[in-house]
């Protein structure tokens, strides 16, 4: 069997470094392209150490170990021992995730691609086999995207857990609870009253709020329904108009209630709120259903009920 170390190095050099910019993704961290490209050559050493006598050395699981301690250490300095540890684990993350991706791919398609001491390889007859080759070289960047599309979605995804809140409105003596998402774009007010506009789902909230005011609020055109309106319910002195504005569209106009208060308990505390407008969006507000309402960001300096430990 003919080896081609000098292909096999670049391919390892070019996956190291791969590696070490997801790792950098991953982390939010600035780079110096230098110290990568640095760190991605000592990584790609290892293939050269595999023919010399420090092949035992290089083959060993603390040698593999030290050496990416190293790779780390070079790649993203060590500015205290939480923050270069953060950076070794996230790198070896990074690393198990797309592996396995290759690895679980490569079982799937029974493409031709071995490890040798650690290192990656394609094996038939001396140079490899053309289709196991652009398995692996088309493969790994592929994996790669789609790796790091899933940290940056699962990264927005926390970002949204974190902003997320249980939501109870009362109204006499009935009480609704939402899942509600707290959106600093969210920048409506009553311009009577000046009270903060939460959003809900209409429909989501159906058994809750009085028929007659679910069809209205529904209706393409919010100021016509109320005209043509003629049944009564007894939320009638309830009922507010919230005008908005859609970029490149005319003023439109949300119908909306006043409730007796509104309780939001996020991870720490329970917040009551009394002067508050719930608008009524005739529109599912999450694809998702992760939430069912939209929660005015002024709305948390209400009233702190009690801390939640």
């Amino acid at each position: 069997m003919s080896i081609y170390l000098d292909i096999i190095w670049f391919l390892n050099f070019s996956f190291d470094l791969l590696l070490l910019l997801l790792t950098a993704i991953a982390l939010k961290r600035k780079i110096k392209k230098y110290r990568i490209v640095l760190a991605a050559l000592l990584g790609s050493s290892i293939v050269i150490m595999l023919f010399t006598p420090l092949s035992l050395f290089a083959s060993h699981p603390f040698g593999k170990m030290f050496v990416s301690v190293l790779m780390v250490w070079i790649a993203f300095g060590f500015k205290r021992f939480r923050f270069f540890v953060q950076s070794l684990l996230t790198f070896y993350f990074v690393t198990f995730l797309v592996g396995g991706g290759m690895i679980g791919v490569h079982y799937f398609l029974q493409s031709e691609m071995s490890y040798l001491n650690g290192v990656l390889m394609t094996n038939s007859t001396g140079f490899g086999h053309p289709i196991s080759w652009i398995f692996v070289i088309v493969g790994f960047p592929m994996l790669w995207i789609f790796s790091r599309n899933r940290i940056e979605g699962l990264e927005t995804k926390k970002i949204h857990f974190e902003q997320l809140v249980n939501v109870t409105i009362k109204v006499d003596e009935c009480e609704l609870t939402l899942r509600g998402l707290v959106d600093s774009g969210n920048q409506l007010y009553d311009p009577i009253t000046k009270s903060p506009v939460m959003i809900i789902d209409t429909l989501k909230a159906s058994h809750f709020i009085p028929e007659p005011l679910v069809n209205q609020a529904i209706q393409e055109d919010v100021m016509e329904s109320l005209s043509n309106n003629e049944q009564s319910h007894p939320w009638e002195h309830r009922i507010r108009i919230i005008p908005y504005r859609v970029v490149g569209s005319e003023n439109k106009f949300l119908l909306g209630f006043k409730p007796d208060e509104v309780v939001i308990e996020t991870k720490d505390e329970k917040i009551k709120v009394q002067k508050t407008i719930v608008g009524l969006n005739r529109t599912k507000l999450s694809s998702e259903d992760e939430y069912e309402c939209i929660i005015h960001p002024k709305m948390l300096q209400g009233h702190v009920m009690e801390q939640v430990s």
